[in-house]
């Protein structure tokens, strides 16, 4: 192969389908380097994509809310066919289709061991934890392209078990890359358990996610607070309630009148750093959801954080919220005895029995989060719509094997 297209962040607010080399079966100079390893990656196959997402967290990026550079390859959510390996690789083979999760892991260090593959020691000489074409995550190029590389493949590929079943449940399926594995990750350590209250803040597409893995984990209410109209409709369109954070009414209020009570059993936070008070002209206010989550969640609750928090943000409203600094009334949780979960998802530790779920029919995850398929050249403008709001979660689909 001579090229390959992938998504590329140019300035504040725009990204671009740019050729770049067909990858090679090495690890990015800066990993192989930064840790000492072998540039060579015989532990490693090359994708074909078959589908691809836009994830709210590439957003942060393009808004220029991160310390990402322009030239910022894009893409972290990967399903594909495999149409080369490795020597090293054993287990899976040409032909196979996969999912990839958005945690680049190695499998053989102290994490990795203990299921903590969202922070891998041996893929990202910053800091432990790395994904494809993200900022700060070790220089691992973009998935939203036609081909990528995958390392440590044995390790880190979910091969679906019949090709012609993936393919037809694919929409579904392209959302354990991320997605599906991170809201459930969230409702799953916030406690959300048979009969709980949940709170989910946040309809965009993670928060979508979480509020259905909570209904998967037997929830009696599933609350979801955001202030855009067309995404809570398609809250309450797979069976949720909804508060409109926009109207400027206290939350335990809007929650009091759902549930008869102020208060909540389990929390979930989907919106992260870029989050904003309450009422219709509310500017940013990064601590928000966590103090909205302290002040309903019951004594003794767990609080799940999916929502991204960044270290760098050079929009951020004050110095503080610059480093990742946030006014968080961590009293009012201690008082409450609240426990708190925070930071990657280790998407292994959830993928294959969300597949299975996904397979057997009994999630929908591809409805509840309203998948809406593009192509690779209709990025940019998807990319546009979804930071206006809209209540889709984009799939790429670079070589129209998902509309086939």
């Amino acid at each position: 192969m001579s090229g390959n297209r992938v998504v590329v962040y140019q300035e504040p607010g725009k990204v671009s389908v740019e050729t770049t080399d067909y990858p090679k079966l090495e690890l990015p100079a800066d990993v192989a380097n930064g840790l000492g390893l072998k540039k060579a990656a015989p532990h490693a196959v090359i994708l074909k994509l078959v589908s691809t997402n836009i994830c709210g967290s590439d957003q942060h990026m393009v808004r220029g809310r991160t310390t990402a550079e322009l030239g910022q390859t894009l893409g972290h959510e990967i399903t594909g066919e495999v149409v080369e390996v490795g020597d090293d690789v054993l287990f899976v083979k040409p032909g196979d289709i996969c999912s990839v999760p958005f945690n680049i892991a190695c499998g053989r260090c102290r994490m990795c061991d203990e299921g903590k593959t969202g922070i891998c020691l041996n893929v990202n000489p910053a800091r432990p934890g790395a994904a494809y074409g993200y900022v700060d995550m070790g220089g691992w190029i973009g998935g939203q392209a036609e081909y990528v590389m995958v390392p440590f493949a044995d390790f880190n590929l979910l091969k679906f078990p019949d090709r012609d079943q993936a393919l037809e449940k694919i929409r579904d399926l392209t959302m354990l890359s991320d997605i599906f594995p991170t809201g459930y990750h969230g409702a799953y350590t916030a406690g959300v358990t048979t009969g709980s209250t949940v709170y989910v803040a946040g309809a965009g597409p993670v928060g979508l996610a979480a509020a259905h893995a909570a209904q998967l984990l037997g929830a009696s209410v599933v609350v979801v607070g955001d202030m855009n109209p067309a995404r809570l409709e398609q809250a309450r369109s797979f069976g949720c309630e909804t508060v409109d954070l926009s109207q400027g009414a206290e939350l335990p209020d809007m929650i009091e009148q759902l549930l008869g009570e102020p208060e909540v059993d389990a929390a979930v936070d989907a919106v992260g750093f870029e989050a904003r008070g309450h009422g219709p002209d509310a500017g940013e206010a990064p601590a928000t959801v966590l103090n909205d989550m302290m002040a309903i969640a019951r004594a003794g609750a767990s609080l799940g954080i999916p929502g991204l928090y960044v270290t760098g943000d050079p929009g951020g409203v004050d110095e503080q919220a610059k480093i990742g600094q946030v006014g968080v009334r961590l009293g009012l949780g201690w008082a409450k005895s609240h426990s708190f979960a925070t930071g990657q998802c280790p998407v292994k530790r959830y993928n294959r029995q969300l597949m299975n779920l996904i397979l057997s029919g009994k999630a929908q995850i591809a409805k509840a989060v309203n998948a809406t398929t593009i192509t690779l050249d209709q990025a940019p403008d998807a990319y546009q719509d979804f930071d206006r709001g809209a209540a889709k979660k984009y799939v790429i689909d670079p070589h129209g094997l998902v509309a086939a």
